[in-house]
């Protein structure tokens, strides 16, 4: 057999990789395709358009344009009950709220999947006490705790917001992943390695890490989408954002009041459609990155 064909054969023979994968995967499923690139989109417009609002305009009182109906004045979505433009208050209201839950999943996924590889990974006296202190936490009302240092904190940021929850946010995935680890390491390649002497850290790490990528694909989506609901709920029970900074749920929070939620849809119906078509592109996106990650899952 020539060189060039036993090159082709090699090369058929071998698995696509990760890219490759992921790619063709989306390719095979035209709903989360579409999906990833409405969600693109969707991104990009918020983002850009933030940058070229002034918050400080779009949240300046009007009472002379209250409740003016969409298109009236130049504005597109109309006004709210102080005047103030309801596209404006969406497109920054979005980026808020986007920026809230990425910075809530970032944070907890770090720290709950490090802590949760470490004690599954050296198990003994640091996996007993980080469990116990894991079990501390997700026995305590979180939600009701929440409120309480909502309401406690005084001069309320997006900052408070985001620590606060990511104090609690971090204790069911160290669970998730101390429990997949404890599998994993009692694996024949985790034995060689250590025979090998590889370190710790580069077997955690670079070894048992990417075995769990598809269960770290699947949190992360599952709890990007669900910070952002908690966030809308929280600022729709008046327990969220104040409500000088625009957030999805400030704009949700209208419908309250049985007039506006009746007969000035135009006020929370916007972002109450943004909320569900972003939350269903990042599930059919999700569910396509999971097939990926899973090969008896994948569509072809």
């Amino acid at each position: 057999m020539s060189k060039d064909k036993q090159l082709d054969k090699n090369t058929a023979s071998t698995p696509p990789g990760g890219l490759r994968v992921i790619t063709r995967e989306f390719l095979k499923d035209k709903v989360a395709l579409v999906s990833l690139f409405l969600l693109v989109t969707i991104l990009v417009g918020v983002f850009v358009g933030a940058i070229l609002l002034n918050q400080e305009e779009v949240m300046k009182i009007n009472l002379l344009g209250r409740y003016l109906e969409p298109g009236v004045d130049g504005h597109i979505l109309g006004t709210d009950e102080g005047g103030r433009d309801i596209f404006g208050q969406l497109i920054i209201g979005a980026r808020n709220s986007i920026v809230i839950g990425f910075s809530i999943t970032i944070i907890t996924s770090i720290v709950g999947v490090a802590l949760g590889i470490f004690a599954g990974y050296y198990g003994g006296k640091f996996d007993g006490f980080l469990m116990r202190v894991v079990d501390f936490i997700m026995i305590l009302p979180s939600l009701m705790m929440i409120i309480v240092f909502v309401t406690v904190v005084k001069n309320y940021t997006i900052y408070h917001f985001i620590f606060i929850m990511s104090v609690f946010g971090w204790t069911y995935k160290a669970r998730l992943f101390r429990t997949r680890t404890l599998s994993e390491a009692s694996l024949d390649y985790v034995n060689a390695s250590k025979t090998l002497g590889t370190s710790d850290l580069m077997i955690m790490f670079r070894e048992i890490l990417p075995n769990l990528s598809s269960l770290v694909i699947v949190n992360l989506t599952l709890n990007f989408a669900g910070n952002i609901g908690i966030e809308t709920s929280l600022t729709y029970l008046g327990f969220g954002l104040p409500a000088t900074v625009p957030s999805l749920g400030t704009l949700i929070s209208n419908a309250r009041n049985a007039e506006i939620l009746e007969n000035k849809t135009w006020i929370w119906l916007p972002a109450a459609i943004f909320i569900l078509v972003m939350m269903l592109c990042i599930n059919y996106i999700g569910q396509a990155f999971q097939r990926a990650a899973d090969a008896k899952q994948r569509l072809g």
